[in-house]
């Protein structure tokens, strides 16, 4: 798998795939999701400086502005200049509006200060209900506690996505959290190609059939929460597939190669065609993730890797299961 999709180099010898509209994305990036507020800073910042040169961040997050402020920072030092790195920020599902979606945009675009943004997704095919500009609420529940959401077609914001392009701000836009027949659709009726579509994928969501799927249309598969969840964010832990950092089979591959059972699974992630983005903001970790391009699985050992596909997930996002475009009530 690992030689049908990478074709170059990031500046520290990271592989890369080409994606479809050309750009160049490295292999591995840096997730920021749950860094807290400060952490983001430092964890980017020591990043870059183990070679790092991709970034994955949202508005949602609220850290854009700790990420861009890091990235300056290393740019003013010399250790990298602007071209060297690919950043990836998202649109929130408040902002599905086709009217929203330029200025939710350029928030994101102010937050970061970075000159460009590499790659801009649309978070989730599902849209919420739009507040307004001055509030600061991201998720908008009703008296009842319920999830407000919006009727906006995904479709609509795609357009609206489309016309980002034209103003040189970002370089390409994708999606994540799409299924199949969701993709299908925007192919049909847009006019631009998601260059990437970001989702969970981990040994125990392996998701085979999306990626080979994604990658007979060109479209490159993004896995967020690579490692699992073995922390923090957890909708339902009784029901959470369990961490694979510690089972036995995990830790003896790595004991062949001498790595962690955390290198053996980013690994494989890269091994059957993903782009993995583990988070971290301890800075051992971060430089440990980030070397695993100097062995191979065997066949035999992605078959074991294989075995721990259970298709569950550990952010099935739960609060929108009632919305019409809830990605995951088809198989991929």
């Amino acid at each position: 798998m690992l030689g049908q999709i990478l074709l170059g180099k990031s500046p520290p010898n990271i592989p890369t795939i080409k994606l479809n509209n050309g750009q160049q994305m490295p292999v591995i990036g840096l997730g920021t999701w749950l860094s807290k507020e400060g952490e983001a800073i430092e964890a980017v910042k020591s990043a870059i400086d183990e070679g790092y040169r991709h970034i994955d961040t949202a508005y949602f997050y609220q850290n854009e502005k700790e990420v861009g402020e890091a990235i300056r920072a290393k740019i003013e030092e010399g250790v990298i200049q602007r071209k060297d790195l690919f950043v990836t920020t998202k649109l929130w599902n408040t902002y599905h509006h086709p009217d929203h979606v330029e200025r939710a945009f350029q928030q994101s675009f102010e937050n970061l200060n970075i000159d460009y943004i590499d790659l801009y997704l649309m978070h989730l095919p599902i849209g919420y209900k739009f507040v307004d500009w001055d509030s600061k609420e991201l998720m908008p529940y009703d008296a009842d506690g319920k999830l407000e959401f919006s009727n906006v077609d995904f479709v609509d914001t795609w357009k609206a996505m489309e016309k980002l392009i034209k103003t040189g701000k970002v370089k390409g836009i994708g999606v994540s959290n799409f299924n199949s027949e969701q993709i299908t659709r925007l192919l049909a009726e847009c006019e631009i190609k998601p260059a990437t579509n970001q989702v969970e994928c981990n040994p125990s969501l392996n998701q085979k059939k999306l990626i080979e799927f994604c990658r007979n249309l060109g479209i490159a598969v993004t896995a967020y929460s690579p490692l699992g969840r073995p922390y923090a964010y957890v909708e339902s832990s009784d029901s959470m597939p369990k961490p694979l950092l510690d089972d036995p089979k995990v830790v003896e591959i790595g004991k062949r190669y001498d790595k962690s059972a955390a290198q053996v699974v980013l690994r494989y992630l890269v091994e059957i065609g993903t782009i993995p983005i583990p988070k971290s903001s301890n800075p051992k970790r971060i430089k440990e993730n980030l070397k695993i391009f100097d062995f191979r699985l065997k066949d035999d050992e992605i078959k074991v890797m294989d075995e721990f596909n259970t298709g569950q997930r550990t952010v099935p996002f739960k609060l929108c299961v009632d919305h019409k475009y809830y990605p995951f009530n088809i198989e991929f």
